[in-house]
């Protein structure tokens, strides 16, 4: 989620609402997404050329081994796919629209921010070898975050303005001022520490006028999230009279969050605020305006989920993932990271929304590349539990075995009807899927990816995926494209001596493509490695599910 302009405003008076911390000591909650974002973006990685994995994966393994030097025990939370009633889809298709731009952007030689196609992969393989605690939500991991620091009474590291609207015991630290790369020591001893802000729900709420805390979830709504961008917002707004002082303030969005907190410290509780906020509307969309902000507001209430039990014994109970009657095995693979919310948002909504990469876009999008090897997995996944028939909100594909992608489109979005791919009878159950042998599992990826069994034989284990899915993108590029960037895909590896151009991963290099070369095979080839990925979950046991693989496939250094 994230309140327009809450951030800047807090830390624009960071003197009045923030302490300094000398963190050490103690648990902290990590806010996954937000993390693995701001280490992408801001370790002078390079975000032109399909991934700088193995840089990437070395800051992850500092920014740990910094808190572990301070005695910080991490917990990583990460979140997952979209909630039953999809209610962010217009916010996730406009930030969709907007990494078309940047990537754009990139494309080009200029600036911007699009995390490449393999970073969370990189990642969760980072976290599995420092043995970091992490789980993955079954939807939006905010709420279920803040009842876990609760329950622990420690902090949360972040960089979502939401984190300012919880009420959190332990308290809430910004990424932008947690300076884990100046680890320091307490003068006269050696016990280290990571100096760090920490946000105080408290001396907010005294700063006006000792404002009731349950206000804030209000304020949020108001100001406008990922939840709530109603016109009768904008039309309240425009009605009622802010206290003076808000015209002072930086920008339209500060005068918006002051001139708001102004307002509502008027007020005893939200019952009387909203009823206010009513009165400005037409009688006709009251109703429906009461019930969408209140819904809303219940975004900042305690979640139902209990994380810590997933920490302590290895599972926890969501009610609703269990509502869904998914396999078992399913919510423990997505728990586990080893599901992503790609396939959450398939079995629960049959959309997906398909991630925005560097490339030209002028050209067919690079997942167009794997669309036969979505389709067996939609396959897979289109019987999964009857329950889940209608469940999204928004119109059901046409086709009973059909899901909709919303893809990129030269310089913007669209969605498309895809076709699952009917499989034999024994693929049917996804509940028994993991019963079947290794060896028919296998064959089902080799199956999507057109590779004999054969071709693989004398192919070491970790190799394995990486030259399978190499086949497959060979078969599916144009000539001119396989002469042009033969020399840029990563299968291309080769023991070699660290050199202008290259990135090492554990003695294995691969050369960057370049500006000459064909960005969009890269593209296209990470593309099908990422498809891949589901096969691998499902079967565990297989020597292509080793970390060697994925490690050689993205060319990391994890």
């Amino acid at each position: 989620m994230g309140i327009r302009g809450l951030m800047s405003f807090v830390e624009d008076h960071s003197n009045e609402f923030f302490t300094d911390l000398k963190l050490r000591d103690t648990k902290i909650i990590i806010d996954g997404y937000a993390l693995f974002h701001r280490l992408c973006f801001n370790s002078d990685l390079d975000l032109q050329y399909g991934g700088d994995y193995d840089s990437f994966a070395d800051v992850v393994q500092k920014f740990f081994e910094s808190l572990f030097a301070c005695k910080i025990c991490p917990y990583v939370v990460l979140d997952g796919g979209c909630d039953i009633s999809d209610k962010k889809l217009t916010t996730l298709k406009d930030r969709a629209r907007e990494k078309i731009q940047m990537a754009h952007s990139l494309s080009v030689g200029s600036g911007g921010y699009v995390c490449p196609l393999l970073i969370r992969e990189v990642f969760i393989q980072v976290l599995n070898r420092l043995q970091v605690p992490f789980v993955q939500c079954f939807s939006e991991a905010d709420r279920d975050i803040m009842t876990l620091a609760n329950h622990w009474n420690c902090p949360v590291l972040s960089s979502d303005s939401d984190f300012c609207i919880f009420d959190l015991k332990g308290g809430f630290c910004p990424l932008n001022s947690f300076q884990w790369r100046n680890v320091s020591t307490i003068k006269g001893t050696r016990d280290r520490y990571i100096p760090a802000k920490c946000f105080s729900l408290d001396a907010l709420c005294r700063h006006f006028s000792n404002m009731n805390k349950a206000l804030l979830p209000l304020l949020a709504v108001l100001c406008g999230n990922d939840h709530v961008n109603l016109p009768v917002v904008e039309t309240f707004l425009s009605k009622v009279r802010l206290p003076p002082g808000a015209a002072g303030s930086k920008g339209r969005r500060h005068h918006r969050v002051l001139g708001l907190l102004n307002w509502l410290s008027h007020f005893a509780g939200p019952a009387e605020a909203l009823n206010q906020v009513l009165k400005q509307l037409p009688k006709k969309s009251r109703g429906d305006v009461r019930e969408l902000l209140c819904c809303s507001m219940e975004e900042y209430l305690q979640s139902q989920v209990k994380l810590q039990d997933f920490f302590q014994h290895g599972a926890y109970s969501c009610p609703d993932a269990c509502g869904l009657g998914l396999p078992q095995w399913v919510l423990a693979a997505l728990a586990r990271g080893q599901l992503s919310p790609f396939i959450s948002d398939a079995l629960v909504l049959r959309r997906t929304i398909l991630h925005t990469q560097v490339e030209n876009m002028q050209r067919p999008n690079a997942h167009r590349v794997s669309l036969p090897i979505r389709q067996v997995i939609y396959g897979l996944l289109a019987n999964a539990s009857p329950r889940l028939e209608n469940t999204s909100g928004n119109a059901p594909p046409p086709q009973p075995l059909a899901f909709r992608e919303v893809e990129r489109f030269h310089k913007n979005i669209k969605t498309s009807i895809v076709a699952a791919v009917e499989l034999p009878k024994d693929h049917c159950d996804l509940s028994r899927l993991t019963e079947l042998s290794v060896a028919s599992r296998q064959a089902l990826l080799l199956e999507a990816l057109k590779v004999r069994p054969a071709v693989l034989d004398p192919v070491p284990a970790s190799l394995k995926l990486p030259i399978a899915v190499s086949c497959y993108w060979l078969q599916q590029a144009e000539a001119k494209t396989r002469r042009a960037s033969a020399g840029s895909v990563p299968w291309r590896c080769a023991r070699s001596c660290r050199g202008p151009g290259r990135r090492r991963a554990r003695g294995w290099t691969w050369t960057r493509p370049t500006p000459s070369a064909s960005g969009s095979a890269v593209c296209r080839w990470g593309c099908t490695l990422t498809s891949c990925w589901p096969h691998l979950s499902w079967s565990p046991t297989s020597p292509a599910c080793t970390a060697g693989a994925w490690h050689t496939g993205c060319a990391t250094a994890c």
